[in-house]
């Protein structure tokens, strides 16, 4: 995938280090949350424990794909009733849209910081996103596994992706905030 025209690739994509490869998830070292305004006066926070993140870099870093899949279902808030909530049609919708997906257009990056560009689909919409992030480096571990990581976190609105259930509070104002955002912790290895 080409990225977008308009971004450009500098320091963090050259590196040191830089590989060209596919990367593929490390699931035990990284770790997909969310948060949203919950009352107006706190935020309901929740993982999805099942995803998946695919990046390919190439000779060219202007090449460089990242695809991400992640299943709605695995959605965690560590209470399970509104766990179940969200993933009926007031939500997630799952049993039509199973899961969310990512695809990158551009990445834009100075030093160890970048912004990537991409489209987001959930329940069937996909929007444009911007994630903002640090890239954390890239070593071998003990187990001569190439390893590389990075933050990373975006803020969508919901009502953009058709999750607009809410409740009205008693005290005015309503339940559920409009803002939702995603972060992720990421760690892949270099497939050999």
């Amino acid at each position: 995938m080409r990225l977008h025209g308009t971004m450009t690739t500098s320091s963090t994509l050259s590196h040191p280090g830089y590989l060209a490869g596919t990367w593929v998830l490390d699931p035990t070292h990284s770790d997909l949350s969310f948060t949203v305004k919950h009352l107006k006066i706190t935020k309901v926070r929740g993982t999805f424990e099942k995803f998946d993140v695919t990046i390919v870099t190439a000779a060219d870093p202007k090449d460089t794909s990242i695809v991400a899949t992640i299943d709605v279902a695995s959605v965690n808030t560590r209470q399970e009733q509104r766990d179940n909530h969200l993933r009926t049609s007031d939500f997630f919708k799952i049993d039509e849209h199973p899961t969310m997906t990512f695809t990158s257009t551009g990445i834009d990056a100075t030093g160890d910081d970048f912004t990537i560009v991409g489209d987001l689909t959930l329940r069937g919409v996909t929007q444009p996103v911007i994630l903002t992030g640090v890239f954390g480096g890239i070593l071998t571990d003990d187990y001569g596994n190439t390893k590389a990581g990075a933050s990373a976190s975006t803020t969508i609105n919901r009502h953009d992706f058709g999750v607009s259930w809410n409740s009205a509070l008693e005290a005015g104002g309503m339940t559920l905030g409009d803002d939702v955002t995603i972060s992720i912790d990421l760690q892949v290895v270099l497939q050999k």
